[in-house]
């Protein structure tokens, strides 16, 4: 029994002194990515959120010219309905519940699909980055890089200027072109 704790003992002791050992840091090439700056300075995103704009100003603008109708038949209830008829002012009152109810819903509706569509897209640009990290760090010949959860990098391992430039020559219009 006492050779068993002995043996045990020594174990213990032998993995906690490997999980205590200082580690050569020289030994492994360490890189941490800022992913978030990344999606933001990659021109993948740039073509994305252009497409996207482009896609949805059609429908934007329309929503503003139901707002500015809106807007008209307010005022000129509030500036005429001291002398219209009953009948004609409760009609615009209905008027403009109706119009607001559709104008909220059409808001709503636009709200959604352009979220799903920017999602779509932005699902797309993080493969594609996560893609960039992998070649630039097996370029690189790092052993880990590290992106979320990290709180600080120092520029000495901070590859992310590097997966930049990699996206940038991967082209700025490989985003979106398949559809």
């Amino acid at each position: 029994m006492k050779n068993v704790s002995a043996i045990s003992f020594s174990f213990l002791m032998y993995v906690l002194s490997s999980l205590f050992m200082p580690a050569q840091a020289e030994d492994y090439k360490l890189g941490a990515v800022n992913a978030l700056r990344v999606l933001e300075q990659s021109p993948q995103a740039d073509v994305a959120r252009a497409k996207i704009e482009q896609e949805f100003a059609p429908r934007d603008k329309q929503l503003v010219a139901e707002q500015k109708k809106l807007k008209e038949l307010e005022d000129r209830l509030a500036k005429d309905g001291e002398i219209m008829s009953e009948s004609e002012r409760q009609k615009l009152e209905r008027d403009i519940i109706n119009m607001r109810r559709d104008l909220r819903r059409s808001q709503d509706e636009f709200r959604e699909d352009f979220n799903f569509r920017r999602n779509e897209e932005f699902a797309k640009i993080q493969k594609q980055i996560i893609e960039a990290i992998q070649k630039v760090a097996k370029d690189n010949n790092y052993d880990v890089v590290l992106s979320e959860g990290v709180i600080y990098a120092s520029p000495k391992v901070d590859i992310s200027s590097l997966v930049i430039e990699y996206l940038k020559k991967q082209g700025s219009g490989s985003v979106g072109s398949s559809e």
